[in-house]
């Protein structure tokens, strides 16, 4: 009997596999490009020393800065709440262990039941005698045992949606790690942003220093008839407008530093940094390495080739459900009638076993609903992750341009500020000696404080695109 059983379910199983064989929609395979250029331009050799390799503790000397990205790590709070979406993803690829494993449970129950008289039911009790004794009216029951079920995973549907949930909670992994990096050349390049305030700041008080001092004796000429009221006036605009700027500057540095204790995740108070110019900091020598590290080192890339990768264990999983599904279920235990006979052997023992297959044969458009959804969400899954490689060597490639072309920018900015500078000098003799006249003065002074701003902010870029240059590669994160 059980041996014909057992060859009947075989042929059902087979029936419906070769059934839904014919009927389960075609898969369209989309191939991820993995392919990068040998490097980032025609002149770069294949130096594989990598920049984006170093720890931020080394890569970053100022102490100041170290602190505040220490500080960050532990305290921002979106960084805190993806650290939470983590622990979400691991439950969950916990909790898909579970569906693919036999549940197991103890259950106990107690009720009464008194069927009517002229029932089919109670008309049976009621011809009934146990040892000349009638059936209890009314009828109670107890039952305490074991039971379990279990799916059995025949075609891997649900180790592959474990396994795709368990590269999902990596991939969460990667994305705060991607954070991180983020938020280390955020704070740095803030950092630097309020260094850059700060010396302009301190240009600005030299040069009102010095246009008071120019509008002191443009007051004194004019008492000696030297010069008219219109000079002292516009020397008088010049001083008041550099003032209005230095009130500009310090707005700046004020939201400049929220911006970075919002960031460290502390409410509003100064910011500790150096006193160091940012005029004489050197920018990091930066060693870019070979594109194809960036599949490595970048955590963005990471993340989608593991978004990737469960994005192919989700077509598995959908394709699972056009097979049969084989339920086992069993229990154990005791019931009686009589709480005084539940435990007695073998009167109250029950035992049960079944096993059951189910298999969709018509209306199964939900079932291809899902598996073409999960064979778009593949395909979207190669789209992105190439655009992931891609978005990334183009910030490395801009950033190794941005560096070169600051470099030679600085330059020819810093002879710019000296020839002004130089000017100044003389345009001030000159003016003294009568032998130039006033508004070539206030012009070599603008131009000459315009000049030395410009070279603070270009300094500043030249460090944010070492900074930009850092994340680019993959560092931070480690």
């Amino acid at each position: 009997m059980f041996k014909r059983i057992a060859t009947l379910s075989l042929g059902v199983v087979g029936l419906s596999v070769a059934f839904t064989a014919c009927k389960t929609p075609a898969l369209v395979v989309k191939n991820e490009n993995r392919a990068v250029p040998v490097n980032y331009n025609t002149r770069q050799g294949e130096d594989t020393l990598n920049t984006g390799l170093t720890q931020w503790q080394q890569f970053f000397t100022d102490p100041n800065l170290d602190s505040l990205i220490a500080q960050a790590l532990r305290n921002n709070q979106e960084l805190n709440i993806t650290t939470q979406e983590i622990s979400i993803a691991q439950n969950e690829a916990n909790a898909r262990r579970g569906e693919y494993m036999p549940f197991v449970g103890l259950r106990g129950e107690a009720g009464v039941d008194r069927p009517g008289r002229y029932t089919l039911q109670g008309a049976t009790e009621e011809a009934l005698t146990i040892r000349d004794r009638k059936i209890p009216d009314p009828l109670s029951n107890f039952v305490i045992g074991g039971f379990a079920s279990w799916e059995v995973d025949i075609w891997r549907k649900l180790r592959n949606a474990r396994q795709s949930a368990i590269l999902r909670y990596q991939s969460s992994t990667e994305g705060r790690n991607f954070m991180v990096t983020n938020l280390v050349a955020e704070i740095a390049s803030s950092y630097y942003e309020l260094l850059a305030y700060d010396n302009q700041l301190a240009i600005l008080k030299d040069n009102i220093d010095i246009q008071t001092n120019a509008l002191r004796i443009v007051r004194i000429q004019k008492d000696a008839a030297r010069v008219t009221e219109l000079a002292v006036r516009r020397f008088e605009a010049q001083v008041l407008n550099t003032r209005e700027r230095q009130y500009a500057v310090q707005q700046r540095i004020v939201e400049v530093e929220n911006r970075i204790n919002f960031l460290v995740g502390r409410y509003p108070q100064p910011v500790a940094r150096t006193t160091q110019s940012i005029a004489t900091m050197m920018p990091a020598i930066m060693h870019a390495g070979i594109p194809s590290q960036l599949l490595g080192n970048r955590p963005d890339i990471r993340r989608a080739e593991l978004e990737l990768a469960a994005a192919k264990l989700d077509v598995q999983v959908a394709r699972a459900n056009f097979y049969p599904r084989l339920d086992i279920s069993a229990g154990v235990g005791f019931e009686a009638f009589n709480p005084m006979f539940l435990l007695s052997t073998p009167q109250s023992l029950l035992y049960s076993l079944a096993g059951g297959l189910t298999a969709p044969l018509v209306n199964r458009i939900g079932i291809k609903s899902a598996y073409q959804s999960a064979n778009a969400r593949q395909t979207q899954a190669v789209y992105n992750y190439e655009r992931t490689i891609l978005n990334a060597y183009v910030e490395v490639a801009n950033q190794l341009a941005n560096i070169s072309n600051l470099q030679s920018s600085y330059d020819l900015k810093t002879q710019e500020v000296q020839a002004l500078t130089q000017s100044t000098d003389i345009a001030n003799t000159l003016f003294g000696n009568a032998r130039a006249d006033y508004m070539e003065v206030l012009l070599t002074q603008r131009d000459a404080l315009d000049a030395r701003f410009d070279l603070v902010e270009t300094k500043q870029q030249q460090m944010m695109a070492v900074i930009n240059i850092y994340r680019a590669l993959g560092g931070g994160w480690r």
